[in-house]
C-alpha cells in the first residue's frame, strides 16, 4: 500500500493449509458514482434525483450531499493505483447517467464520457478488468420531473442512454451490469420514500419496478447490438426470508416478503412471469395493467451472468391480531409484516450478520432459477472506524469478510457456479440517506483532512486473500 500502514493486520493469512478458490476467480471491489465521484456541477453534469434529494432539508442525515463525496472525479489516478496495490482483478463502478446525458435525452455529453474513458484506460493500464454498471440510482432529474421510473417512457430513455455508453466504451469494457438493485430504486425510492426521489406511492413503486426491469431488457438488447461479445447481466439484492416461527401466519408473512424482496425480480428476469401469489398480494395496490404484451419477453432477454448483492437475512412475523397498518413502507401490500431482531451481532447499519445466508441465497438461485455464472457483486459491512497513529484496525469488518468468503467457498464446493466476489466498498463514501455517518470502505477516507486515503486492516487482509486466491483453513 502507498499509505504507510505498518505491519500486516492481525488475521492476515499464514502459510498453512488454505481454502483455495477456483483458478481465474474474479476478485474485485465495487463503488457507485454518486457515492464517490463528487464534481456534481463540473464538465456539463446536471442534477440527478440524488442531488435534489440530498439538497432537500431533512432527507439526509446532517444535511450531507454528494457534491464532493470522495472527490474520485479528480483522484482517478490515485484511486486506481490503490486498487492495483490491493491486487484487484476487477473494479465494479457505475456510470452517472446525468454526467453522460444530463437531461436524460439527446446526445451524449462528451466531457462526461471523457471521465469514464480516463477511468477505463487507467484500469486497463494497471491490468484491472473494468466492470461497468449503467444505473446505480442516479436518474437525471428532468426524467423524474416527467414522472420517473413509474412512467413507461423512462425505460426507453434508459436504452437510449445505454447506446451512448456502449458507443463510447464498448471497445474496452467486457463486463456490463444494467441495473444495480432495482428493489431499492423502486421500493425505497417510490414507496417508503427514504431514498430518492422520496415519493410514498406504493402503486407507483410497483410500476417503477416493472419499468426498471423493462429498461434492463431493452438495455441488454442495445448492448448485444453494440458489443455482441459483451458479458451482460443485472444485479439484484437478495435475502433469505425466514418465518419467526412455524405458525401459519408467520410462514405466510415470509412468503409475502420473499415475493417482494426476491421473486418480484427473479421470476420476470429468469422465468418471464410474475408469481401468481405476488399478483394476488398486490391486488389492493395495482391490477398490473401497466404490464403490456411482450414486456415480459423483453425483461427475460437471455443473460450471460447474474450479480447477487448480499448483506443480511430477513426474519419476519405476522402482525398481532387487530394491529393497525403502518402506512406506506418499503413493502407495498405488506406494511403490517413485522421484522424480527434475533439478538445476533449486527453491523453499524443495524443489519444482522448472517454469513450462512449467503450460501442459502446462492444455492437457491442456482437450484431454482438458473445455471448462469453467478457473481457476488456486493458484500460488506459498516462499522465505526477510528484512526490511531495513522492506522485503522477494522477487525470487525475483516471478520465479516472472512466469514462471508468462507460461505462463498462453501457455495462453490456445493456446486454453485460462483465466478467472482466484489467487496463493498473500495472507499468510505456517501452512504445515501445516512450521508457520511456510515463507513463501508476497505480504505478510510478522511473527509476533514484533504480526503486522505488510509487502507484499513481489512484492505491489507483482502490483498493477501487475492494474492493467494484463498483463505487460511480453519
Amino acid at each position: 500500500m502507498s499509505n504507510p500502514a505498518g505491519p500486516p493486520a492481525v488475521g492476515v493469512l499464514d502459510q498453512g493449509p488454505q481454502l483455495s478458490f477456483p483458478p481465474g476467480f474474479l476478485w474485485g471491489a465495487a463503488t457507485a458514482a454518486y457515492q464517490i465521484e463528487g464534481a456534481a456541477t463540473e464538465a456539463g453534469r446536471k442534477p440527478s434525483i440524488w442531488d435534489t434529494f440530498s439538497h432537500t432539508e431533512g432527507r439526509v442525515v446532517e444535511g450531507h450531499t454528494g457534491d464532493v463525496a470522495c472527490d474520485h472525479y479528480h483522484r482517478v489516478a490515485e484511486d486506481v493505483r490503490l486498487m492495483a496495490e490491493l491486487g484487484l482483478k476487477s473494479y465494479r463502478f457505475s456510470v452517472a447517467w446525468p454526467r453522460v446525458q444530463p437531461t436524460g435525452s439527446g446526445p451524449a455529453n462528451q466531457q462526461g464520457l471523457d471521465f469514464y474513458r480516463r477511468l477505463v484506460d487507467e484500469l486497463l493500464a494497471h491490468g484491472i478488468e473494468p466492470w461497468l454498471t449503467l444505473y446505480h440510482w442516479d436518474l437525471p432529474q428532468p426524467l423524474e420531473d416527467e414522472g420517473g421510473w413509474p412512467v413507461r417512457d423512462t425505460a426507453g430513455r434508459f436504452a437510449d442512454y445505454t447506446r451512448l455508453v456502449v458507443d463510447a466504451l464498448g471497445d474496452r469494457v467486457r463486463y456490463w451490469t444494467t441495473l444495480n438493485e432495482p428493489w431499492c430504486s423502486a421500493f425505497l425510492g417510490y414507496s417508503s420514500g427514504v431514498h430518492a426521489p422520496g415519493r410514498t406511492d406504493p402503486a407507483a413503486a410497483v410500476r417503477a419496478g416493472h419499468h426498471l426491469m423493462l429498461g434492463h431488457g431493452l438495455a441488454v438488447q442495445a448492448l448485444r447490438a453494440g458489443r455482441p461479445d459483451a458479458e451482460v447481466g443485472v444485479t439484484v439484492n437478495l435475502y433469505p426470508v425466514t418465518p419467526a416461527t412455524d405458525a401459519p401466519g408467520d410462514v405466510d408473512a415470509a412468503r409475502r416478503i420473499d415475493g417482494l424482496a426476491n421473486r418480484f425480480f427473479l421470476d420476470p428476469l429468469l422465468r418471464g412471469s410474475y408469481p401468481a401469489d405476488l399478483r394476488a398480494d398486490l391486488r389492493a395496490v395495482t391490477d398490473f395493467g401497466h404490464v403490456r404484451d411482450g414486456d415480459l419477453a423483453v425483461i427475460a432477454t437471455p443473460l450471460d451472468l447474474l450479480g447477487v448483492n448480499y448483506y443480511s437475512r430477513h426474519v419476519v412475523t405476522a402482525p398481532a391480531e387487530g394491529a393497525e397498518r403502518s402506512g406506506p413502507s418499503d413493502w407495498p401490500g405488506s406494511a403490517d409484516v413485522r421484522f424480527v431482531k434475533r439478538g445476533v451481532p449486527v453491523t453499524d447499519m443495524g443489519w444482522e450478520i448472517d454469513a450462512p445466508g449467503l450460501v442459502e441465497t446462492l444455492r437457491r438461485v442456482h437450484d431454482e432459477y438458473t445455471d448462469l455464472p453467478l457473481y457476488v457483486t456486493e458484500n460488506g459491512s459498516a462499522f465505526v472506524d477510528t484512526v490511531v497513529d495513522g492506522r485503522v484496525d477494522d477487525a470487525d469488518r475483516l471478520a465479516y469478510f472472512d466469514s462471508h468468503l468462507r460461505a462463498a467457498h462453501a457455495a462453490i464446493s456445493s456446486g454453485v457456479p460462483l465466478r467472482g466476489y466484489f467487496a463493498w466498498s473500495l472507499l468510505d463514501n456517501f452512504e445515501w440517506a445516512w450521508g457520511y455517518t456510515k463507513r463501508f470502505g476497505m480504505i478510510y477516507v478522511d473527509y476533514d483532512n484533504d480526503q486522505a486515503r488510509i487502507p484499513k486492516s481489512s484492505a491489507r487482509w483482502y490483498a493477501e486473500v487475492i494474492r493467494r486466491n484463498g483463505l487460511a483453513a480453519q
